[in-house]
């Protein structure tokens, strides 16, 4: 019931013109969204918003003159300290008692919805505000900034140069029936690719990685059917959500900046990250890479900082060494493909070398994705030692209670390296985003999306099928971030 009256109260405001009513009435739906799991962390999310605000205002030029850089690395030390204490403060303390044999623990700490999102974006608010590219400082749109529901819980993470222009313009809360049609039409192809596809391949990862954490023995088959289980899981589950979230953000009129753009078709780890989690990978070059220094100091320099974001980045998706390791390994790799390009150049060759290095990026990543999904470094060596023969090669694995995974891996695996995106499905639609999407050629044109009866009838019966599947259980992987 919560869109279509959120919907409904939005355009109802807009169709009186009173258009402070309704970015106040989305503030408060965004508020009662986050609330609704634990009303107990909207005062945190209240008091970070104030706080990053207040700060965010003494950053006004004119105010605080010499001072603004401590001021500004205050406001960081601040969301930095707010984020440390409830995501890592256990992992630390377990860590250290690990190495020195202490005994001292914490009591468990619960850790707050999307704390890592509304903690970067507003990090990088203010980061924008101390370099003079924050015009507009109304607490009411900076409110909406932080909690728009769409994004608020998986991203995208956005800028607030992006979002602030759109909340001002003239007709904000205006009902278009174009907005109302794309918007649908892209949330429905995400929740479709969530609960479809990636919460019915998950059946098949979950299972492999529990064994495999509490010590088990697995085979080459299994091994390699949970991994490929959750390369698929995770692709599909974060590629749904980024949908969702442009597609709900476009039903109320807003843009959101793309934030996947088929990543496995990637024929290097540098494209890799032009595409996965597009928004994040923008945050740490814009915020933590170049200050740093960036590639302006040699490339010992450039290798160091690459690695060292990697790590960052590592640890920002969850608080364990697991995540440290994934970081790691993508920061190994990138100086490998940087290496690579320093002596080759960008030239891929003809198509097979495009495919063999489309081939190496994805089982590289594969290998990595590992790391990210087993709870224990025990877990993921078992599962990678499986997958290099250690126990074993054995190719009938594939067949009885794994060949309902092939069978499903026979079906995603093309649908993820040939068929497009929803982004270019829809790019007639998707232009003004401000990414350049990629022209469908030949077969491809005849999916790009048109506001006929045999897509209408297309997007009913996808619809149909994954609202009727709402029933079941959905697991949220998000939920650490």
């Amino acid at each position: 019931m919560f869109l279509p009256v959120v919907l409904i109260g939005f355009y109802a405001f807009g169709y009186f013109q009173k258009t402070t009513a309704a970015i106040t009435w989305l503030v408060v739906a965004s508020l009662f969204f986050y609330g609704w799991w634990n009303p107990a962390y909207l005062a945190l999310l209240g008091a970070s918003i104030l706080v990053n605000f207040f700060i965010g205002r003494q950053l006004l030029p004119g105010k605080s003159g010499e001072s603004s850089k401590p001021l500004l690395i205050i406001g960081i030390i601040f969301n930095l300290g707010l984020l440390g204490y409830f995501k890592y403060a256990n992992f630390f303390v377990s860590s250290f008692a690990a190495l020195t044999g202490s005994d001292f623990v914490l009591q468990e700490i619960i850790l707050p919805l999307a704390i890592s999102f509304f903690t970067f974006q507003q990090i990088a608010y203010l980061a924008d505000v101390y370099q003079r590219k924050v015009t507009e400082y109304s607490f009411l749109h900076y409110c909406l900034f932080v909690t728009f529901f769409p994004q608020l819980i998986a991203g995208p993470i956005v800028h607030h140069g992006e979002m602030m222009p759109q909340f001002m313009k003239q007709g904000m809360g205006r009902f278009l029936s174009q907005n109302l049609m794309v918007g649908l039409v892209i949330f429905m192809l995400g929740l479709f690719k969530k609960v479809m596809l990636a919460d019915n391949v998950a059946v098949f990862a979950t299972p492999v990685f529990e064994a495999a954490d509490a010590g088990d023995v697995i085979s080459f088959a299994t091994a390699w059917i949970g991994a490929l289980a959750y390369t698929l899981q995770i692709y599909f589950d974060f590629s749904g959500y980024s949908d969702m979230a442009i597609g709900l953000s476009r039903m109320f009129g807003i843009r959101l900046p793309l934030n996947f753009n088929s990543p496995y078709k990637s024929q290097s780890i540098v494209d890799f990250w032009r595409r996965w989690h597009m928004t994040l990978s923008r945050f740490l070059r814009d915020y933590l890479y170049i200050p740093l220094g960036g590639n302006r100091y040699g490339n010992s320099r450039r290798y160091v900082n690459l690695m060292l974001v990697m790590l960052i980045g590592g640890l920002w998706h969850g608080a364990g060494w697991t995540f440290v390791a994934w970081g790691g390994l993508h920061g190994s790799y990138l100086l490998i493909n940087h290496v690579w390009r320093h002596y080759r150049g960008e030239r891929f060759g003809g198509v097979c070398w495009r495919l063999f290095y489309q081939a190496l990026t994805l089982l590289a990543v594969v290998v990595a994705w590992v790391f990210f999904r087993a709870e224990t470094f025990a877990g993921a060596t078992q599962i990678l030692y499986a997958m290099a023969g250690g126990h074993g090669v054995d190719i009938r694995g594939f067949g009885g209670a794994n060949r309902m995974a092939v069978y499903w891996f026979a079906v995603l695996i093309p649908f993820v390296l040939l068929l497009p995106n929803t982004q270019e499905i829809m790019r007639r639609y998707m232009d003004e985003i401000g990414y350049r999407i990629e022209e469908l050629k030949g077969w491809q044109v005849r999916i790009s999306f048109e506001p006929t009866m045999r897509f209408a009838i297309s997007l009913a019966v996808i619809s149909l099928v994954t609202v009727g599947s709402l029933w079941k259980a959905s697991e949220f992987l998000y939920y650490q971030f």
